[in-house]
This record gives structure tokens, sequence and C-alpha cells, in this order.
């Protein structure tokens, strides 16, 4: 098979193997990754990727990027390139703009448009983005902001995000109410959860706040992080200074089956800051999603949240909208199969294969 499609990409983290191993088994691409030097975040073993070539030795100079040996892969047997996003990888200029002479064609991967970008970087992303061919963006917030901002629509393909879907789904399947916050706290309040890192950006603060004004209103609510991170020796002193009772630091957790289960007996999840990854983990195991409303300053899987059907949105750092939000979540129970639904649909790998193979002119094996 001769490979024509040469996918050079910033990094490998492990959460992007599922879409990865799809493309390495469903199209005819070779993978090339930077590195980011330090990072926390696992890379995939790169043994997993028949199709993997290299990891490129990646200079770092303040905020600017430079990928060595990506910019003569122009001048190989490929004809179409998948390049991230980030328009501080400048050897990806190179990249687009030699493509261009040589009439191959560029795709670049790339969360797109915010909503918050000034007037200096509207002009470079604008030149940036236009030097390709086309655009892979996770959501259609980022499509529609740009159309405005004179896109082609055409040229822009929503390719949405996954995780583990495949076993997620088995596991999903064979989910059962369990005892599992009942044996932990003694009782059966409803249980709101948080998965991921404990960030402050994620602001998990404002959820720990939110927990005293429902106890203060007389809702019982339980509340359980799973994962670690800088925080949480902060949260655990504000929970003693609030003296509040019913919270769990489950801590990191990486067992899809266990995940599962805390997920399943959840009620809510509330990610006070930004969402991401998170929102598809909670939707998968049916469990609707509370997040703020600036979606200009959201990840793009904010979009999985339906208001009324799949979660709420709550006014950027007001507690006392996000305590209210979740009390009229714990009032009317929304269906696991509306979250369910939005995933199966969309947000996963299987869908996002099949975009990929359409708009690189591929077809399925």
């Amino acid at each position: 098979m001769n490979n024509k499609i040469c996918f050079i990409l910033n990094y490998a983290p492990h959460y992007r193997y599922f879409i990865f191993k799809k493309i390495n088994d469903e199209l005819d691409a070779h993978f090339y990754f930077g590195n980011i030097p330090n990072s926390s975040i696992k890379k995939i073993n790169y043994k997993e990727l028949s199709n993997f070539r290299k990891e490129l030795i990646t200079f770092k100079v303040k905020k600017f990027y430079w990928y060595l040996g990506s910019v003569l892969l122009v001048f190989k047997k490929y004809d179409k390139f998948v390049l991230s996003g980030d328009s501080q990888i400048l050897s990806n200029w190179f990249i687009l703009l030699f493509s261009r002479l040589l009439g191959k064609k560029t795709y670049l991967w790339t969360h797109g448009w915010y909503g918050n970008e000034n007037t200096v970087k509207k002009n470079i992303k604008k030149a940036y983005y236009k030097l390709s061919d086309g655009l892979l963006l996770y959501g259609n917030y980022a499509q529609d902001l740009m159309v405005i901002e004179g896109f082609k629509k055409d040229n822009l393909h929503v390719v949405y995000n996954s995780l583990d879907y495949d076993k997620q789904l088995s596991i999903r399947k064979k989910s059962v109410f369990s005892d599992v916050y009942i044996n932990h706290f003694k009782n059966s309040n409803p249980t709101i959860i948080f998965t991921g890192r404990l960030t402050k950006v994620k602001k998990l603060n404002q959820l720990i706040d939110a927990k005293k004004k429902l106890d203060n209103l007389g809702i019982k609510v339980n509340l359980v992080f799973v994962g670690s991170g800088p925080e949480q020796k902060k949260l655990r002193s504000q929970v003693k200074f609030l003296k509040l009772e019913n919270c769990w630091f489950y801590g990191a957790c990486y067992d899809e089956i266990k995940l599962g289960e805390l997920m399943y007996n959840s009620a809510i999840c509330v990610s006070p800051g930004n969402v991401g990854l998170t929102a598809i983990h909670s939707l998968m195991f049916g469990v609707p999603v509370v997040t703020h409303n600036n979606f200009s300053q959201q990840m793009p899987e904010f979009e999985v949240v339906i208001e009324g059907k799949t979660g709420a949105f709550f006014k950027e750092d007001d507690v006392n909208d996000l305590a209210l939000k979740i009390k009229l979540l714990i009032e009317g129970r929304l269906a696991k199969e509306e979250c369910y639904k939005t995933i199966d649909e969309k947000w996963n790998p299987h869908n996002q294969i099949n975009i990929l193979k359409e708009v690189l002119n591929e077809s399925a094996n």
C-alpha cells in the first residue's frame, strides 16, 4: 500500500489513541508526531500504530515550535497533509506554503475560532488557516463563528472528538445501579461527580461553594472528585473550612469499569470551569453535565450539553446560579437515553473516521 496521507501532529496523547488507531487501520496514512518536553500527559505507545513513522525532534523558543525534518516531508511521496492547527508551529507555515507550490493538499486539525480573539490574533489565524485546503474542526460552534468571519463553509469540516467508545459502550451495556455511594456515604442522597485533573482552570472551588448553598437550602447531595492534581490540597482545606459532609476525594482512577460504575450511579457531572472530554465521558454513561455558559472560554466538547436534555449551563462564575441549576436537574432527572444518543450519533471514533474518509476522499476498506 502506498501511503499518500501524512499526519504531522503536535503530540500523541493517550486519550486520542482510539481515533488514531482508526486512522491507522482505515486510511492510507503515515503518522509523525512532535513532542512536548516534560508534559504530564501520557503518550500513546507508538508500537500500537503500525503506520507510525517518527517522533520529530521539537525545538521550542518562547511560544513557538519547530519540528525538525517535518518540512522535508513535503518533498516526499505524500500528496495530502493533515497538520495540527496551532499557528505557533512555525514549521507548519512552511509545509503549507510549499504544499501550495507543489499542488499538494493540506488540512489543519484545530479548535478553530473561540470567539475571544483580538484583532492581531484574528489576522494571524486567518492567514494561517487560509493557506490550507480545509479545516478539521472539533465542533459546530467554531464552524459557525468562522463562517461569520468569512470562511467558506465547504472548507470547514466538523469531525468532533471521542474517547474509548467501544470499551465504554460494552461497560455501559452491563451497567446497573449499585450501592457504591450508599456504602461510602451511608445515605441515598443524589451524587454529584467531577472526573478529571484537579486544576485551577476547572474552578472546582465553585462546586464546593455550590454544595454549601444547597446544604443551607436543605438539599442534601453527595460530592465526589475522581482525579488528582495541584488543587487537591486547597479543595480539601475548603471542604474542611466550610465544615461540609459527604465529600469524597476518590483520587485518580484509570480503571474504565470502576469509572463506569462511579459515573453511571451519579446524578449529575459538574465542571464549573471548561468541561472538555469530561462531558463526553459523562454522557456516555447517561449522566447529564452542568458547566458554564461563556462559550468563548469553553472547550469544544461543551456542545454535547443540550439545555434540558443532556444538562444545563449556568452563568459563568455565578455560584448561586450553579446551585440553582444543580437543584433543577436533581428535581427533574433527565433521561439517560438522551445522553447516550448524543455520543452514539456523533461523538465517537466511528463517526469521526467516516467524516475523515469523506473529507480526505478515501473509501472504506
